[in-house]
């Protein structure tokens, strides 16, 4: 019995033929079936069928191969499962979640293989696949969410690498889908800007990929309604830095929702972050806003609008120190009138 593994399936969708004729001697493995359907090759079942003969590969495909194995390539690949295992280890992503990917050529991208703990990648499981996902090069079979990525850089010539991941607080927000305010903390201005929010959408489906579409040219990372984070950046590191502090700026407002005070970046001084950004090359759709614009809306007063606050957030006014004996016993006996009062409540 001879078997038909993925890659006699890869050579076999190269040749470009659109029937598979097999008989009972021929026996196709799993992963090659499923080569074989998403590349629209049909598989028929003919008692009379001969071995099919492995198709010679292509000028392309040789070219592929070489860039597959390339210098370059190789380090990157190297450079992805670092990654991976750091965002396995800060445990943004439980099981097999996860995916990232890296451009490697003008229509060439290494991406991370499905089925696997980004914790436990190895540069053998990367494969190499065009904007639509076809995969080239790579015995592991790629992430099924490469769609989404392409979306990314279809409209997004920046975008050198795209991370998607589920951090548990931004993925808090997830689940609400509901976008981070702005003006709270320097590191995200700066280094993230605005974080936008997806509704949600099957993962690994057109339509997710739709709605990433408009927000990625403004947006360094996004939230997936009821799924996760997703951010692109100008090298394997750097995207995943989006994702690290917009999971920390989550992380933060969830524990600052539980302290009075209602504090923000003051509007004057928003411009001065923005030009520390656009001097170091950052994009941000913010910098020809006027400072009105940038702060439309309150930040804590957005934390609490249709969503609703688990804990509302009230302004903290402390009370004067008292100043005599008298003093004293009046602030005792109104701290003890207001305790009555809630405890009557």
């Amino acid at each position: 019995m001879k078997l038909f593994a993925q890659k006699e399936a890869e050579e076999f969708r190269r040749s470009g033929a659109v029937e598979f004729r097999h008989n009972r001697d021929i026996r196709l493995t799993p992963g090659a079936r499923d080569i074989l359907s998403e590349a629209g090759i049909k598989v028929v079942f003919d008692a009379e069928a001969s071995a099919p003969a492995a198709a010679a590969p292509s000028v392309a495909a040789t070219d592929d191969q070489k860039l597959f194995h390339s210098p370059e390539a190789e380090r990157l690949k190297k450079e992805i499962c670092d990654i991976g295992r750091r965002i396995w280890t800060r445990e943004y992503c439980d099981g097999n979640g996860g995916n990232i990917s890296v451009r490697l050529g003008p229509d060439r991208f290494l991406v991370t293989p499905t089925g696997v703990s980004k914790g436990f990648m190895t540069p053998e499981m990367m494969s190499l696949v065009d904007i639509k996902g076809t995969q080239l090069a790579g015995k592991w079979r790629r992430s099924s969410e490469f769609t989404t990525h392409a979306a990314i850089y279809e409209t997004t010539p920046d975008a050198v690498s795209v991370c998607h991941a589920h951090p548990v607080h931004a993925g808090a927000f997830a689940i609400k889908e509901l976008q981070p305010p702005a003006r709270l903390i320097p590191e995200l201005e700066v280094f993230v800007g605005t974080v936008a929010v997806a509704g949600y959408q099957t993962p690994g489906s057109p339509e997710i990929a739709a709605s990433i579409r408009p927000l990625a040219p403004k947006h360094q990372s996004i939230i997936m309604g009821c799924h996760g984070v997703i951010c692109w950046g100008k090298s394997i590191e750097d995207a995943y830095f989006k994702m690290e502090i917009t999971d920390a700026y989550c992380r933060t407002i969830i524990l600052a929702q539980a302290l009075p005070g209602a504090a923000s970046i003051p509007c004057e001084k928003l411009d001065d972050l923005l030009a520390i950004k656009k001097k170091m090359g950052l994009p941000d759709n913010r910098f020809e806003l006027k400072n009105a614009e940038l702060c439309e809306v309150d930040p804590w007063a957005q934390m609490c609008g249709q969503h609703g606050c688990s804990s509302p957030v009230t302004p903290f006014h402390p009370m004067p120190a008292p100043e005599t004996g008298a003093d004293m016993e009046t602030l005792v006996q109104k701290l003890t009138d207001e305790i009555l009062a809630n405890l009557n409540k």
